[in-house]
């Protein structure tokens, strides 16, 4: 159950919303609006009135809801009426207008408009539109002339919906913590739908302030690509000239004065304000760090694979920062990615910008390796054109979500944890699809079955205890193909096994076999022997063959 609450003001605040809750609605979609419950139970009720005219009802009703904000004069507040959509979810079963009356109630109870047995409180009426939600509206003063005590009305209210879900059976959502971004109003929606958009302005220029964002080094390069997007952006100035916040709009998203409509950064997203977005800059340039030269695939990976360490050892503060971190690079990988995968990663992005916000300040600057890392990325995508840098990433961000998941969890981040469980599907989709044609390409240059034993018998001496589950693995000859290919490159398999494994545990690898790939196959390339170590490692190899898979130390057994 979603209850959203919107503030109106001027003269006519309260006559305009009862005259939209009434009326058709901007798509017809009021097809039997009726009151389920007022203040006092007799208000009038334009939707049940078949021998006056409802505009008169409405004006009425209107009126009779205003007299005590009419009566303050000059000193009525600035705004006047409180309006809550309540919403059911689809797969809800229908509620009858008693029931939806005991919630409209109960709402307005838990919001300090209406306590319950005060009759001296705000005026309010419920009125129904369809089966789903109800509409309640309320003016903000009270009979006797006072202001309602309505401090964190919006909390109040989200707490009291999550038990009425409990007390009816409902679809249980999970309790935030104020940190969601703003979700966009119905009429945000029709205008989209209008407009033959897929998603309203407000998301889109969510998801373009944030690419940017993640793209950028600076200030000035953000600015850059919001403008190659379309976005226009518009600077709040301070009274000394320098920027404070800024505005955001999209091409061809106007009002009914044909002017742009501008939202304001904070609106997108708490994280998306002027402060916030030079905050993240200021951590993220090149000068506090920089990533060595080398595959910034490799160097993304690595970074990737150190976040559940973070989760589980670091401060929450760092903890926050490197999820935040792995956000921006969800959010940048889809501009990188083969077409076939885009939306699936997409999708992920979206799920997961949830997952990176909480109220825990995050120390951004832990996570630079992998900021930088990224952005080379962008930059260059070009490299490992056969999609296993992106495989190779894609399969131990799983494993960082599935820590941040637990992390979450573990916190009572209720969304933050929904978010990144949804986020482990698309995310879990988008490999599959990556990784599938490369471990087949792979596998399809498996070294003999003389070398295959060669290599299984030191997998079998290292990890005994994944040893089998590796080499009945479907990944097994990609595993080997990379193993063979290190070799002739230069390295003694055993020992560029026995590195991999000491990288980081299997315990928690969905598929060992393939984890053990993309790691083998990213030291492979990043560590590769100089011609004279290769000359060296092969003499020692031919004078001695056991070499090449030597007794595993007993100080390394598990």
């Amino acid at each position: 159950m979603i209850p959203k609450i919107i503030l109106g003001k001027g003269p006519q605040a309260t006559r305009r919303t009862i005259g939209y809750l009434f009326g058709k609605g901007r798509a017809n979609e009021h097809v039997d609006p009726h009151l389920v419950a007022s203040w006092n139970d007799f208000a009038p009720d334009p939707g049940r009135s078949p021998h006056r005219d409802p505009k008169e009802v409405e004006a009425q009703l209107a009126a009779q809801l205003d007299q005590p904000v009419r009566m303050l004069g000059d000193k009525a507040p600035k705004y006047t009426v409180w309006h809550c959509p309540v919403r059911a979810a689809p797969e809800d079963p229908i509620l009858t207008d008693a029931q939806w009356a005991d919630i409209a109630r109960r709402i307005v109870a838990a919001a300090g408009i209406a306590p319950a047995g005060d009759e001296e409180a705000c005026r309010w009426v419920a009125v129904r539109h369809a089966d789903d939600h109800i509409h309640i509206a309320a003016t903000l003063v009270r009979q006797d002339g006072r202001r309602p005590q309505r401090d964190y009305d919006q909390r109040a209210v989200q707490r009291e919906a999550r038990q009425i879900e409990v007390d009816y059976g409902l679809r249980r959502l999970k309790p935030g913590d104020g940190t969601a971004a703003k979700r966009p109003t119905s009429k945000e929606h029709f205008k989209a739908k209008r407009l033959g958009q897929d998603a309203t302005s407000r998301e889109i220029l969510r998801l373009r302030v944030r690419r940017a964002m993640a793209a950028a080094s600076t200030e000035a390069e953000f600015f850059a690509l919001l403008e190659a997007t379309g976005v226009t952006v518009r600077l709040k100035l301070g009274p000394s000239g320098d920027a404070l916040g800024c505005n955001f709009a999209l091409p061809g998203d106007t009002n009914d004065k044909g002017e742009p409509v501008f939202y304001a950064g904070s609106t997108l997203a708490g994280d998306l304000s002027l402060p916030q977005i030079r905050r993240r800059l200021t951590t993220t340039s090149p000068e506090p760090a920089t990533v060595r030269p080398g595959n910034p695939w490799h160097q993304a990976t690595a970074a990737t694979e150190r976040i559940p360490h973070h989760l589980t050892r670091s401060s929450d503060e760092v903890a926050q920062g490197q999820l935040a971190a792995l956000g921006a690079a969800f959010d940048l990988l889809p501009l990188t990615a083969p077409a076939t995968v885009r939306a699936e990663l997409a999708r992920a992005a979206v799920a997961f910008e949830r997952a990176t916000r909480s109220r825990i300040a995050a120390d951004d600057a832990s996570a630079c390796a992998l900021r930088l890392s990224v952005q080379a990325i962008w930059k260059d995508p070009s490299r490992h054109g056969d999609g296993a840098g992106l495989a190779m990433l894609l399969d131990v961000a799983l494993t960082a979500v599935a820590y941040a998941m637990h992390w979450h969890r573990t916190r009572q981040h209720a969304q933050q944890q929904a978010a990144a469980e949804q986020t482990l599907i698309h995310l879990q989709a988008a490999y599959v699809q990556i990784a599938g044609p490369v471990l087949t390409g792979l596998a399809s240059r498996a070294p003999s079955p003389q070398t295959q034993r060669r290599y299984a018998h030191h997998l079998k001496q290292a990890v005994p205890e994944h040893a089998e589950r590796i080499l009945t693995d479907s990944a097994w000859d990609a595993l080997a193909t990379v193993l063979a290919e290190a070799e002739a490159a230069g390295h003694n398999p055993s020992a560029i096994l026995d590195r991999a494994l000491s990288q980081r545990t299997l315990n928690d690898a969905h598929s060992p076999a393939r984890a053990l790939t993309w790691r083998i196959r990213r030291l492979g390339e990043r560590h590769a022997p100089g011609p004279r170590a290769q000359a060296a490692n092969a003499q020692h190899t031919a004078l001695n063959p056991t070499a090449s898979h030597p007794q595993k130390p007993q100080a390394r057994r598990r």
